[in-house]
């Protein structure tokens, strides 16, 4: 953009008054500026106060926005129209995750449905005015087609003995209502011991129809199960999601997670007695062989027998899904008799998710929970770090599966505690 002689010279009365830091600042100020108002003369086809054939709008003032550079913070204004919207592609955000957020508050407010915090975010984004629903229906369809595609991608490249599977809430405008839906995700470690996700799919509820309709969507991508494929599917115990697995993962053991057992658990005893009988159950886990891991079990139960009858039923009905995970290499343990890492995963989803509060529809929330589900996925690929490593993961087709255990000594339980609570 070329600058005029009385723009020059007030930028050179400015510089010759201030300090080096000061100088820079004002510099990278003064030539995002240039680029902003260039980019806007090509969106309007014609330059301030220029007549012109090409012209497609009117400036109709501006509106200031904070920038975040080595700098400091710089504040550029940016031009606002009479019809249609314009923001300058210099201070568009580049990560997905970041565009589908913005693809969302806008959204959101075009649609009238915002609540004050979206109200805000549009503010802090620049386009408080102007916002146009064709706009933001290109920059969704380009987003969706994206996300589509990586959804849709085929699983077969590789086995993933294990699969975990989990949902988040999220609150939705449907038929003038705002409910509460389910975003669920799968995730798996593959057979060379990376993380991937798998899936994400947005619906009413966790009822056997939907998570069958999920799971089955990704058998139909190429996900296997037996030798080659899923062998252990880690969950909590919800009644929908169990029947699902059973029905369309036929093979595969599946793994209560014991973090959802002890909650569950918790709350079937006084408040003063959760903590003992938690970490009670916690020396089941504390066991070095599947056999004492199992033997472990019988041993808590008879124990809370007494002062616990129900915690005690709880634990002789699900031990053998409690302990499926004593069936792979002790290595692996930690990392699959719970669902805690997709539990982290999930806390993520709604951390972003929450800064939107109500979306305008399910697409949107899709739209949001698969560009952030990309970004993790993509940041497991290229990590150096596997989630288990290439060894352990031989162990699960018959290598080197015997591991030399010192002399164990199972762990004591003092039955006086349980009669004093």
């Amino acid at each position: 953009m070329a600058l005029d002689d009385s723009a020059l010279s007030g930028l050179l009365e400015l510089l010759r008054h201030t300090d080096a830091g000061q100088v820079m600042r004002e510099l990278l100020r003064f030539g995002l500026q240039a680029l902003v108002d260039a980019e806007a003369d090509a969106h309007v086809g014609a330059a301030r106060y220029e007549r012109s054939a090409a012209r497609t709008t009117q400036r109709n003032g501006s509106r200031e926005r904070t920038v975040s550079t080595t700098a400091g913070d710089l504040t550029v204004k940016i031009p606002k129209m009479r019809t249609g919207s314009f923001f300058p592609s210099l201070l568009e955000p580049r990560r997905r995750i970041d565009v589908a957020l913005h693809a969302v508050v806008m959204e959101a407010y075009v649609h009238g449905v915002s609540t004050r915090k979206v109200d805000d975010l549009v503010a802090a984004l620049g386009v408080d005015t102007g916002i146009s629903k064709s706009e933001v229906s290109r920059i969704c369809a380009a987003l969706d087609r994206e996300a589509d595609a990586w959804r849709a991608r085929r699983l077969d490249h590789v086995g993933f003995p294990y699969v975990y599977l989990d949902a988040t809430y999220c609150k939705v405008r449907l038929d003038g209502r705002v409910v509460s839906q389910a975003v669920v995700i799968a995730t798996g470690v593959s057979a060379d011991g990376r993380r991937e996700v798998l899936g994400v799919q947005v619906g009413d509820s966790e009822d056997e129809a939907f998570w069958t309709e999920f799971l089955r969507g990704l058998r139909d991508r190429g996900l296997a199960v037996g030798p080659a494929g899923v062998r252990l599917v880690i969950s909590d115990a919800h009644r929908g999601l169990t029947a699902a697995v059973g029905k369309v993962l036929t093979g595969a053991g599946w793994q209560r997670c014991r973090v959802h057992f002890q909650r569950n658990v918790a709350v079937r005893v006084p408040k003063h007695a959760a903590s003992m009988v938690t970490a009670t159950i916690g020396t089941i886990f504390a066991q070095p062989t599947a056999d004492l891991v199992r033997a472990q079990v019988d041993t808590v139960a008879d124990l809370l027998a007494g002062k616990f009858p129900a915690v005690a039923g709880m634990l002789r009905d699900t031990k053998a899904d409690l302990t499926a995970f004593a069936d792979f290499p002790e290595p692996h343990w930690r990392k699959i008799w719970s669902n805690n890492p997709l539990e982290r995963l999930n806390r993520e989803v709604k951390r972003r998710t929450d800064v939107v509060g109500i979306f305008p529809n399910r697409e949107a929330l899709l739209r949001l929970a698969t560009a952030v589900l990309m970004e993790t996925h993509d940041e497991w690929q290229v990590s150096d770090r596997r989630y288990l490593s290439e060894e352990s993961m031989r162990q699960i087709a018959g290598e080197n599966t015997t591991t030399t255990v010192p002399e164990i000594t199972p762990i004591a339980l003092d039955a006086t505690e349980f009669q004093a609570a």
